[in-house]
């Protein structure tokens, strides 16, 4: 009944019925979105959870101004029942009902959360506006049990965050994640899958530095310190495809390990069109038509996404951003600090970084295998990280 439909020339989704009108509300708030240099990719994000948001108000036959806390509810037990659309592999367990009918996988319970946010936030924009007058359905109170007094274990830092002690008064609870780091075989056989200077120098990039696949995309020439051996990573809204920094703070990381920037250097000076003019360091090669145009987010994980086929890898967790999870899970079990981590991850908040403090600790490996009578294991089981 409705869909998102993005434009050829503002590149903004718009919200549209079946017959193809805009939903004005809801295409202000996202061109509001855009404004305020909200990424391509949340912007694509809040669209789609607004069309779930005017599903459920024409069949429940109520005017976007006139929900309400209490029927937000409801809104809530629509998104419960909505099927994902998430396409599945073909070799994946599904789960079937005693007469074989498959039963379809509902949204998640991120997924949930993110639309109620995204709901929220458009009701806190109509508020400012004018346009809505009511209480915000999706509305945020104080959250006291942060202060709550406790004999648990706490870190130091724990509660040291920029962000407002909030939470919202209708979500779910979803399942804290560990991240899932690469074992060094299979780091091996992705780089050894992968046929060009440029896809490699990609792949160390995130591996040896930890960057984001939109902090790698977004990469200049003038970014590159090789001299200093390290990478500048600065905060632009340039990109023509849309890929750029989450974090909106610049950082520099170093990287000393003497392949990384070699590499690198080896595709810009032998591989990289010489007669390109985009300032990006990773450009689309060959002779087609979109030669020398920087690379996508889509080319980034369709590249990826063979090395790992030809690598013999089919688990569903492994995509770029993996790399990511194995630096930051390399670097906490070397003996890296946790500020010192979060300074170069670029995370925000240390509560960010202090998930991978949780996927593989050496000294409690070695405080448990002591316990058990057992001698220290020196050579540090590739077993305990994947």
């Amino acid at each position: 009944m409705f869909k998102v439909k993005r434009p050829g020339d503002s590149g903004i989704p718009i919200v549209i019925t079946a017959d193809g009108a805009e939903i004005d509300p809801a295409c202000r708030f996202l061109a509001y979105l855009n404004a305020k240099g909200f990424s391509p990719n949340t912007v694509s994000a809040y669209a789609h959870d607004l069309v779930h948001l005017w599903t459920f108000l024409s069949t429940q036959n109520i005017h976007w101004t006139n929900l309400t806390p209490e029927l937000s509810v409801g809104f809530l037990a629509h998104l419960r029942a909505m099927p994902s659309g998430r396409k599945r592999q073909a070799s994946a367990i599904r789960l079937a009902a005693r007469d074989g009918a498959e039963v379809q996988p509902r949204l998640s319970a991120a997924t949930i959360n993110r639309a109620l946010a995204a709901v929220g936030a458009f009701y806190k924009w109509a508020r400012f506006m004018g346009t809505f007058s009511g209480p915000n359905p999706i509305a945020k109170t104080a959250d006291l049990s942060a202060w709550l007094a406790t004999d648990l274990h706490r870190p130091f830092l724990a509660g040291v965050t920029r962000r407002k002690l909030e939470v919202r008064d209708l979500s779910l609870r979803t399942v804290q994640r560990l991240p899932r780091p690469m074992s060094h075989q299979q780091v091996a056989s992705i780089l050894g899958a992968l046929r060009n200077l440029r896809d490699r120098s990609l792949i160390l990039l995130m591996l040896n530095a930890g960057l984001r696949p939109g902090e790698v995309l977004g990469l200049h020439l003038s970014d590159i310190g090789y001299g200093r051996r390290r990478v500048f990573v600065r905060c632009r809204d340039d990109h023509p495809k849309g890929a750029r920094s989450k974090s909106r703070v610049e950082r520099v990381v170093d990287l000393h390990d003497g392949v990384t920037l070699d590499t690198l250097n080896a595709y810009v000076m032998s591989e990289r069109p010489h007669d390109a003019t985009s300032p990006f360091i990773f450009l689309v090669g060959g002779d087609g038509s979109r030669r020398a145009e920087p690379l996508s987010y889509s080319a980034l994980a369709r590249l990826f996404a063979r090395a790992c086929e030809r690598a013999g890898i089919r688990e569903p967790w492994m995509t770029p951003h993996a790399l990511r999870h194995t630096h930051a899970t390399q670097m906490w079990e070397a003996g890296m600090r946790e500020l010192t981590l979060q300074r170069r991850l670029g995370h925000a908040s240390p509560e960010s970084t202090r998930i991978y403090t949780k996927v593989s600790d050496p000294v409690v490996v070695a405080e448990y295998r002591a316990a058990l009578g057992m001698k220290r294991d020196q050579s540090n089981d590739e077993g305990e990280k994947s």
